[in-house]
């Protein structure tokens, strides 16, 4: 008795979990009793009374000679229930929550920002300073929809810099990097709408992209970016709508983009209805700028944006999206819709941080401490056995592999346990096939403790 009750609760909690997962919406058929019964491998009579169970409960109701349908209102958007349930140690909002929630005194190799030590703090000391004087309009107002006009001039100027001629009217400032990824999503896309990425990626483009209820499907990634036939292949099997990617920097490889795999990726595209999100929040990192998509595109299918967080500050969220005119034509009416008249405080501020000459000199002396910091942690991780998949030209990220046979993921929990939050593979994974790899940032990877914890929990 106690197996059948088992089996109906399984039935039961299937249900509910497609439900949950909007998978089932209020008013539609579920599957006949005996089709349930074929599909899990039980008895009509445990299926029937995982039914009846459910009705009972108000979930589902029944139609005489019709079969049963999911009853109530839609059921309130649960991100960890879309797609097969992860475990938590490669789960993205789970390592997001670890890393933002830990206490100040963890050690955090596996989170994706700079100490607060490192960032712009005089600079923006001084903004701060500098934007309390000023007057009650730019204190208290709303912001003009496109957003400050300085810093989007600041923007244009930056984005030339690069090969990308983006005049005022195509830049449009955001509340943060992530919110313009959102906006961009629901310009674009349609649930059930295909979405590339890059396998590995930073893991909060699953997250997000599973909020918009859209197919991801990942493309392996190289050390000179996407692999081109994988790309291929899955534009022709997959007619997909969106590819979004990091084109400088990339999270978690710190690869860079080749301007040959640029050239031979925008070809593909172009045979195509695709639209690409490239990522540059990671642009002021480089030595040397590599290939940017959207400067060899001109912003015709090639939508850029970025953020502040990494460099300046990421209390004082602000990003970016630059785009083909009439495309931010209508990203000002989502943008109005969803956050009306934006942060003109923010955009002030770091304004005012960036065109000081201090953020130039800041900048240089970051990347000299990076360097430092990638060939101190890749040293040190090499002496345990952890090897780096490759050692980025400039950054804060490493992707390395563990010794033969180790799990990330358990790893991760061990290491946890100990008060050290690390990343591992396969939250950056949209296959899966990342287990045995680990992101470490360099900048959060001083600390000796960090490598005794690991030596530990990989027994060596």
């Amino acid at each position: 008795m106690k197996r059948h009750g088992t089996r109906i609760q399984t039935v039961m909690a299937e249900i509910q979990a497609r439900i949950a997962s909007r998978t089932y919406t209020p008013g539609i058929r579920v599957p006949s009793v005996r089709a349930m019964a074929q599909a899990m491998q039980v008895s009509v009579s445990t299926v029937l009374e995982a039914y009846e169970r459910l009705m009972a409960e108000g979930v589902l109701s029944a139609r005489r000679g019709s079969g049963f349908y999911v009853a109530g209102p839609v059921a309130p958007l649960a991100l960890t229930e879309l797609g097969p349930r992860l475990d938590r140690d490669v789960d993205p909002l789970w390592i997001s929550r670890q890393a933002l929630e830990t206490s100040s005194d963890a050690l955090k190799p596996g989170c994706g920002w700079l100490p607060a030590s490192w960032m712009f703090e005089a600079g923006m000391r001084k903004a701060l300073r500098n934007v309390a004087r000023s007057d009650t309009l730019q204190l208290a107002e709303y912001a003009s929809p496109l957003g400050h006009p300085p810093l989007r001039q600041f923007l244009s100027r930056r984005l030339a810099g690069i090969g990308l001629q983006a005049p005022l009217e195509q830049i449009m400032l955001t509340e943060s990097g992530t919110h313009a990824i959102d906006l961009i999503c629901r310009f674009l896309l349609q649930p059930g709408d295909t979405v590339l990425v890059d396998d590995p990626c930073y893991f909060n483009f699953h997250a997000l992209l599973k909020a918009h209820r859209v197919n991801i499907v990942g493309v392996r990634y190289t050390a000179t970016g996407p692999d081109i036939d994988a790309f291929a292949a899955a534009l022709l099997a997959h007619t997909p709508r969106l590819y979004i990617t990091n084109s400088g920097i990339h999270n978690p490889t710190g690869a860079s983009l080749s301007a040959v795999t640029a050239h031979r990726l925008l070809k593909l595209a172009d045979s195509s209805s695709l639209v690409i999100v490239e990522d540059d929040i990671f642009g002021d990192f480089e030595h040397t700028p590599a290939p940017r998509l959207a400067a060899f595109d001109g912003l015709a299918r090639v939508i850029q944006i970025g953020s502040f967080s990494k460099t300046v500050s990421a209390s004082i969220r602000c990003g970016y999206i630059a785009a083909r005119s009439e495309w931010i034509e209508s990203l000002v009416d989502l943008k109005i819709a969803t956050t009306f008249g934006g942060g003109r405080l923010a955009a002030n501020i770091i304004h005012q941080a960036i065109t000081d000459g201090g953020y130039r000199k800041h900048m240089e002396s970051v990347r000299q401490r990076l360097a430092e910091a990638m060939d101190s942690t890749v040293a040190r991780l090499q002496a345990i056995g952890i090897k780096p998949w490759r050692v980025p030209q400039a950054g804060m990220y490493t992707w390395c592999q563990l010794p033969e046979g180790k799990d990330a993921a358990a790893l991760a929990r061990a290491c946890l346990s100990e008060g050290v939050v690390l990343a591992p593979g396969n939250a950056f994974s949209q296959s899966m096939t990342a287990g045995d790899f680990l992101r470490f940032n360099v900048a959060q990877s001083g600390d000796a403790r960090i490598y005794e914890v690991l030596k530990r929990a990989l027994g060596a």
